[in-house]
């Protein structure tokens, strides 16, 4: 995954992935659904985010909203879903899938700029 790091005044592209080197579990919704005029099965999909202004990692990513103040930037962060929470996230109740809406602690990240390779920093 990445994400674009401003901090600088310029895009920096940065690389998401687990410390470990699992791979991620994102929380996500699913539903198929019947178009009403042309009867067409439709299958619509999205990953939940949630607000990280406060992670000491996240909230460094994206670009700020010149309009709005530094308690308002709104920073967005995916949900990851740990391999041994998936069968309480998609078999468990309401609650129990709710427990798991949280960010991952820094520690889990391996992050950092990425660098693009020699041959396209001479291009540019």
């Amino acid at each position: 995954m990445t994400k674009p790091n401003w901090e600088t005044g310029k895009n920096i592209w940065w690389q998401f992935s687990r410390a470990d080197g699992a791979p991620w579990g994102l929380a996500g919704l699913w539903n198929a659904w019947t178009d009403k005029d042309t009867g067409e099965v439709h299958e619509s999909y999205t990953m939940l985010t949630l607000n990280a202004d406060d992670h000491a990692l996240i909230h460094h990513m994206h670009k700020p909203d010149p309009k709005a103040g530094l308690d308002a930037q709104d920073k967005r962060s995916v949900i990851p879903i740990e391999a041994g929470d998936v069968d309480q996230w998609l078999a468990g109740t309401v609650e129990e899938a709710k427990q798991l809406l949280r960010p991952s602690p820094v520690e889990v990240f391996g992050a950092g700029p990425i660098v693009p390779p020699p041959a396209l920093i001479e291009e540019i």
